[in-house]
């Protein structure tokens, strides 16, 4: 298992790439994918009231979060390129146009990985 971490804006979201032989997590809903890699992530929006407050280097806004992302991979590179265009895309709809700084770490690995920032529930 690896966390994906993207830092951007003053704050971070992480992903989960589950490598071979390694179960992804089921839940009501999920999709059955069939590949060596799965990546499971959160996708969130912004919205005015309610939802998750998220603070940043501009101010503190809200998210609301969409059903997780689950795509399958036949090898590691594609996996981990796909979990970086995802997180860009998940800063871009929230207005954070930083180019974020990537992590790719095992669990052990990711004490950089920020508490209370994005919803890493993966």
């Amino acid at each position: 298992m690896l966390l994906v971490c993207g830092l951007a804006g003053g704050t971070g979201t992480t992903g989960t790439l589950y490598e071979p032989g390694e179960s992804p997590p089921s839940y009501d809903g999920a999709p059955t994918v069939e590949a060596p890699y799965v990546w499971v992530c959160d996708s969130f929006y912004q919205v005015s009231s309610g939802g998750h407050k998220l603070d940043t280097d501009q101010g503190v806004i809200r998210v609301a979060f969409e059903r997780p992302t689950v795509r399958g991979f036949e090898d590691r590179e594609q996996a981990v390129a796909a979990a970086k265009t995802h997180i860009r895309d998940q800063f871009s709809r929230l207005g954070i146009g930083a180019d974020p700084d990537f992590y790719v770490d095992t669990p052990a690995e990711a004490s950089h990985v920020p508490s209370g920032s994005g919803r890493d529930e993966s």
